[in-house]
């Protein structure tokens, strides 16, 4: 009996003091990943005006990758100059010319947590983040004892946050 105990009394601790320090960070990750519904849209962005020299005679899916420019299409061509949308690419130069819309820079290295890869700096945070929310998942099952009716009830929410996520997931 002192083992069960023991591992709810360090359960509950631990997930007290992990939450604690886990708040900030989880405010920054619920911030960011409501931004990320919107990344489809201009809210909250700016337009901001580029002119660099890159590589010359860049096919349309080359000048894409280059330029970091999703769904660029070329809409016509004058000699060697490229025309796209906000944006011209003088084949023979190498000169490009666009805007784009982007998000403020602390908004933009919110939004990049989400979006973090192994090889970035910010990715132990990710995997610290994502770590933890698992714990919480599993020490929230010792927050009450199993016989009691709010236990019950927490397993009942728990099924059915489970189904609908999976529902969610197949729409």
């Amino acid at each position: 009996m002192d083992k069960i105990k023991d591992t709810r009394s360090f359960m509950r601790i631990t997930h007290r003091y992990l939450g604690y320090f886990m708040a900030g960070i989880m405010a920054v990750y619920a911030l960011s990943g409501i931004l990320l519904v919107y990344r489809d849209t201009d809210f909250l962005k700016n337009e901001k005006k580029y002119e660099k020299t890159i590589a010359k005679d860049l096919t349309e899916k080359q000048l894409k990758k280059e330029l970091k420019m999703k769904g660029l299409e070329v809409e016509k061509t004058e000699g060697s100059i490229l025309y796209f949308k906000k944006g011209t690419y003088d084949a023979a130069t190498g000169k490009a010319q666009y805007s784009k819309m982007e998000l403020p820079f602390v908004l933009d290295k919110m939004v990049s947590l989400h979006k973090s890869q192994s090889k970035d700096a910010i990715s132990p945070l990710s995997v610290f983040f994502g770590v933890s929310l698992f714990f919480f998942v599993i020490s929230s099952f010792w927050m009450f004892n199993p016989k009691t009716k709010a236990f019950k009830r927490g397993i009942k929410f728990t099924i059915a946050g489970l189904i609908i996520s999976i529902i969610l997931l197949f729409i």
